[in-house]
C-alpha cells in the first residue's frame, strides 16, 4: 500500500545514517515499488522487458523491486539501499526529504482521483454527510495522505481536527474494523474503499476526487545519484510511457497488458480496471510536464508541507514550516533555497513529450 505508518518514522531518521545512495560510475539501479494501481506499470515493464529495453538503449540496468510494506519500500530508499522509489508527494517530503535526503521527484505518474474516501456508516434515520463527523472516533493510518483528506474533509464542513477522535488503525485491519458495531467512520484507499463500499451501510461522504491533484503518485530518484546517472531518468521515463500507451489502449493488448498489471496487484481484471476510473493517470509526458510547471502543483506542495509540519513530520529540530527547500522546474523554490531536499524535475517528461 502506498501510505505512511507514523510509528516507523523514528526508524527512518535511523536509517538515514547508513547514508544516501551513491550514484557515480554506477551500471546497475535498483528501483522499489509497492502495489498501487497507480504503480502496476513497473513490474509490468519488468516483465515484459520493456524495462531491459530502455536501460540497454542506455547502456545501464534497471531492477524494479518489489515491496509488499510501502513504508519499507520508502526506508530502504531513504536508506541508500534503493535508487529511487514510488511514493505520494506528502511522504515524499515527509520521509526522506525530512530525513536529508536530496530527493528529485523525475515522474508524476498519477494522481488519486477518488481512490481515496472518507467513509461513515449509516444508521437508522437519515443517509449521513460529511457534517455527520463532528463528535466520531475516525479509524485511519495516522499521519498518512488518509489524515491529510480527512483534515480536508472536516475544513470543508467547517470543522477541526480536534472535532473527532483519531483511532490508528493499519490499513490491513481497516475492512474488518468497519464492519464491527463500534466503529463509525474510517478513512482509507483502494482496493479497501471498494470493499468497504460493498456494505449497504456505508457511505462516503468525500473523496480525493474533490480535491483533485492533491495525492499526487510520483517515482523519486536520489538526486545525486540522477545527477551523476542521467541516463537513468531518460530511460525510466522512456520506459513508463511505453508501458502506459500500451495499458491505456482500448484494444486486446491493452486489455491484456491492465490483466496482467491486475494479476500483479492481486486483482481481478474487473477490479482493476474499477480503480483506474479513480486514478488520474498523466498518460501524455507532456501533460505532466506542464503540469510540474503549473501553479497547482505549487499550491498543493504549499498545503502539504504546512499539514505535516502542523504534525511534527518535517524531522526532528525543524522549527519552521521554511526549513526544508521544495525546488520545482519554473526555479521558484518554497521555504530555505539553502536546504533544498525535494525537487521536481520535469526535463525526463519534456524529452518524452518532444519525441
Amino acid at each position: 500500500m502506498r501510505r505512511l505508518c507514523s510509528w516507523l518514522l523514528a526508524v527512518v531518521f535511523v536509517c538515514v545514517a547508513l547514508g544516501p545512495a551513491q550514484g557515480a560510475e554506477k551500471t546497475h539501479f535498483k528501483i522499489a515499488w509497492s502495489i498501487y494501481v497507480g504503480w502496476m506499470p513497473w513490474p509490468y515493464a519488468q516483465e515484459t522487458g520493456i524495462l531491459k529495453k530502455w536501460g540497454d538503449k542506455y547502456g545501464i540496468s534497471i531492477e524494479a523491486v518489489a515491496f509488499n510494506d510501502y513504508v519499507e519500500s520508502i526506508n530502504q530508499y531513504t536508506a541508500g539501499a534503493f535508487d529511487g522509489v514510488t511514493v505520494t508527494n506528502m511522504d515524499a517530503l515527509t520521509v526522506p526529504a525530512a530525513g536529508g535526503v536530496d530527493t528529485t521527484s523525475i515522474i508524476l505518474g498519477d494522481y488519486s482521483n477518488g481512490n481515496d474516501a472518507v467513509i461513515l456508516k449509516a444508521g437508522t434515520g437519515a443517509r449521513p454527510g460529511l457534517a455527520d463527523l463532528k463528535g466520531r472516533s475516525v479509524n485511519l493510518v495516522q499521519l498518512s495522505v488518509s489524515q491529510y483528506l480527512l483534515s480536508r474533509a472536516l475544513e470543508k464542513a467547517g470543522l477541526k481536527e480536534t472535532d473527532v477522535n483519531l483511532v490508528n488503525t493499519s490499513d490491513a485491519d481497516i475492512v474488518g474494523a468497519f464492519a464491527s458495531a463500534d466503529v463509525q467512520a474510517v478513512v482509507t484507499w483502494n482496493p479497501q474503499v471498494s470493499e468497504i463500499l460493498k456494505r449497504p451501510d456505508a457511505v462516503s461522504v468525500f473523496d480525493s476526487s474533490m480535491i483533485p491533484g492533491e495525492i499526487l503518485d510520483m517515482l523519486v530518484i536520489n538526486t545525486k545519484t540522477l545527477k551523476d546517472n542521467p541516463k537513468l531518468g531518460a530511460a525510466l521515463a522512456g520506459a513508463w510511457y511505453e508501458v502506459l500507451a500500451l495499458m491505456t489502449r482500448q484494444d486486446e493488448t491493452g486489455a491484456a497488458a491492465r490483466a496482467q498489471m491486475a494479476r500483479d496487484s492481486g486483482a481481478t481484471p474487473e477490479s482493476f480496471d474499477h480503480q483506474l476510473l479513480t486514478t488520474h493517470l498523466f498518460v501524455e509526458p507532456a501533460s505532466a510536464a506542464a503540469y510540474a510547471t503549473g501553479d497547482d502543483l505549487l499550491k498543493t506542495i504549499d498545503r502539504v508541507r504546512h499539514f505535516s509540519f502542523a504534525h511534527g513530520q518535517l524531522g526532528q529540530g525543524a522549527g519552521s514550516v521554511d526549513a526544508i527547500g521544495i525546488a520545482f522546474p519554473s526555479g521558484k523554490i518554497l521555504g530555505d533555497p539553502s536546504n533544498v531536499r525535494l525537487r521536481f524535475d520535469n526535463s525526463y517528461m519534456r524529452s518524452i513529450g518532444s519525441h
